[in-house]
């Protein structure tokens, strides 16, 4: 299994290919906000990991175990802002939150939430009794 900072730069690379077609090593720093050499180092890694393929000066691919891992992270993400959406989080706080706990969750754990998260969708009226409760207790 991949470490946090893996899955990060995981994460990171499946979003930038699946929006950009394409990751560089400039992308990926940019948006995770590190040092290119930090990419490259964790890039060469990830490559002697078989999360992906990384030629100097040509790019990366994930392969397609990285791309499953990365799928999977950024479902993970999504389902984490979506629930501490419709628990009230604040949305200004959502995004931190959510990079402050996704590493610390069991999948096990990912996959309940995302029963309950179906639980709510089948049943929207549950949704709005939370929110009627959450404005009772403000």
């Amino acid at each position: 299994m991949p470490t946090p900072s893996m899955e990060d730069y995981i994460e990171q690379i499946y979003m930038l290919i699946e929006s950009k077609g394409y990751a560089r090593v400039s992308d990926i720093a940019e948006a995770l906000q590190v040092h290119p050499s930090s990419v490259t180092k964790m890039v060469q890694k990830l490559d002697k990991d078989e999360y992906l393929n990384y030629e100097k000066y040509r790019g990366l691919i994930l392969t397609s175990k990285g791309k499953k891992i990365g799928k999977r992270l950024v479902y993970r993400h999504e389902l984490l802002e979506q629930f501490l959406e419709i628990i009230g989080v604040e949305k200004e706080n959502i995004y931190d939150d959510v990079e402050g706990i996704e590493h610390h969750l069991s999948w096990n754990s990912i996959d309940r939430i995302g029963d309950l998260l179906q639980y709510f969708e089948d049943n929207p009226s549950r949704v709005a009794e939370l929110k009627q409760v959450q404005q009772n207790n403000s």
